[in-house]
């Protein structure tokens, strides 16, 4: 058994929600997984256990994970000895391979999607009223990157980590108030620590990376994806015809998924 982990966060989150996730995980991958879960989530913690999941537990509000997750992350890893590791999402997510058994080009790896930083208004938003409007403009003609799904070896994620951390405490997203002419902090923004990778990575901020487009890539990001084609045993599949490893966001395009998703489950027998 080689020694590599998956890293995610599931607080509040009831087991039936990250079901999917860890049943198909454990279809092809024997590895470390480890839970950062709420100090209530019993269930969850009772459920994630039966699958031999390593459970980190906090006392903390959804709202506050976003940022937070990154901080805990990186105190975990500097605490623990692997060699290459997957920080993802957990709710949307649902796997078809082993997520490390394919021959990455880079130390750390980013995954696009399908679409242009500006032509997104969430990724728009989540730049220019963290970083500021000239920032966002330097960036805006680059594909946006996921950051739900980030892979590499332990010593890169380290640094991305300490690099995101960094900016999250030093860089604040604002929200400019409709009647006065000052700035807020948004609790609400939501989805911005993508705005921070994509920052990073398209400011050359991180080295020896390398970035994978979504029709081509191991691992699909579902909401911008052009193609949606399934194979003859329901493997959703790249334009190359080879079957996606990581299949993320599959729940912004249900109808396209659901019949697919049945046949799926029932071919991999969970």
């Amino acid at each position: 058994m080689s020694n590599n982990l998956i890293l995610s966060a599931a607080i509040g989150y009831k087991f039936n929600q990250i079901e999917f996730f860890v049943k198909s995980l454990r279809k092809f991958y024997k590895d470390s997984i480890t839970f950062l879960i709420g100090k209530n989530d019993l269930e969850l913690e009772s459920e994630l256990k039966k699958y031999n999941c390593e459970i980190i537990k906090i006392s903390i509000n959804k709202k506050e994970i976003q940022f937070k997750r990154y901080e805990i992350f990186l105190e975990y890893l500097k605490n623990n000895n692997f060699e290459n590791i997957l920080l993802c999402d957990s709710r949307d997510i649902y796997f078809q391979a082993n997520p490390f058994e394919f021959n990455y080009k880079g130390e750390i790896n980013f995954f696009l999607e399908d679409q242009l930083i500006k032509d997104c208004p969430y990724n728009s938003n989540w730049i220019s009223k963290t970083y500021g409007e000239n920032e966002f403009t330097k960036i805006s003609n680059n594909i946006i990157l996921c950051s739900g799904t980030v892979l590499g070896q332990s010593k890169k994620i380290l640094e991305y980590l300490n690099l995101i951390t960094k900016n999250i405490s030093k860089f604040r997203y604002k929200k400019k108030l409709k009647y006065f002419l000052t700035f807020r902090s948004d609790p609400e923004g939501r989805g911005c620590d993508q705005g921070h990778a994509n920052f990073l990575v398209h400011n050359s901020k991180i080295n020896n990376l390398n970035l994978y487009s979504n029709s081509q890539g191991p691992i699909a990001t579902v909401y911008y994806l052009k193609n949606i084609i399934f194979d003859k045993n329901s493997y959703l599949i790249n334009d190359l015809g080879k079957p996606y490893i990581i299949v993320h966001q599959y729940d912004k395009r249900w109808g396209e998924f659901k019949n697919y998703v049945k046949k799926f489950r029932l071919n991999i027998n969970i």
